[in-house]
């Protein structure tokens, strides 16, 4: 989460470079940051859809919102909201209703919609899925699957390898702040060399077969303590 909030300027890169569509913006003062962010360039989804939402503006108003400030006409705007609440699969009569009306995962879709209203070049998306259901999960993850045909770039920050290696290109685990494994999601998943990897593979029994049991999660703790 530190990683994003420097991707989006909200804290200062200690090293390294950040480049968004080839633009260097790691050296952006505070003004020319809220000019890329009132561009849409760059969206955050938090993992509490309740964040990004209004609690007193209808979904139709929370995704035209952004648009409105963009200086897009008003029916224009109307129009985009609907067909964004189209693309994550939801009806569009739920345009008229406030957030506390819908569903948890129906409330993650429309933060996603909202995220990709303005046409976005990055994503980044907080532990999206980690409060839903497994229906609800399975849901959101497709439709994060077909963004990636669309010309969007996301970065899912997740514990959650299942979810990760399902959709993602490539996998980069961070371990007290340090990056300690990347490469291409099955090479991740097939081949994980560190043992933090390891172990969060071992709490993803879809992609292990089981869990890993007690024995096995002290065993890697104590090379992560060593």
């Amino acid at each position: 989460s530190t990683l994003a909030r420097a991707v989006l300027g909200l804290v200062p890169a200690s090293s390294g470079s950040v480049r968004i569509a080839g633009e260097e913006v790691s050296a952006y003062g505070s003004r020319r940051w809220r000019a890329l962010r009132r561009r849409g360039v760059v969206q955050y989804v938090f993992q509490d859809p309740l964040r990004s939402l209004d609690p007193d503006l209808t979904i139709e108003e929370s995704l035209a919102e952004p648009l409105l400030i963009q200086g897009v006409p008003r029916t224009e705007a109307a129009l985009r909201a609907r067909s964004f609440l189209d693309r994550v699969h939801l009806a569009p009569d739920l345009l008229a209703r406030l957030p506390g009306e819908l569903s948890g995962g129906q409330r993650q879709r429309v933060a996603v919609a909202r995220a990709l209203v303005t046409e976005p070049r990055l994503v980044i998306l907080d532990e999206p899925v980690s409060a839903l259901d497994s229906a609800n999960r399975v849901q959101v993850l497709e439709i994060l699957k077909d963004l990636r045909s669309s010309g969007v770039a996301l970065v899912l920050i997740s514990h959650d390898l299942g979810s990760v290696a399902g959709t993602a290109d490539r996998i980069a685990v961070l371990y007290r702040g340090e990056l300690v494994e990347t490469g291409t999601a099955g090479d991740v998943v097939r081949r994980p060399r560190h043992p933090y990897t390891r172990l969060l593979l071992g709490s993803a029994p879809t992609l292990r077969g089981r869990p890993a049991d007690r024995a096995e999660r002290e065993a890697l703790r104590a090379q992560l303590d060593a």
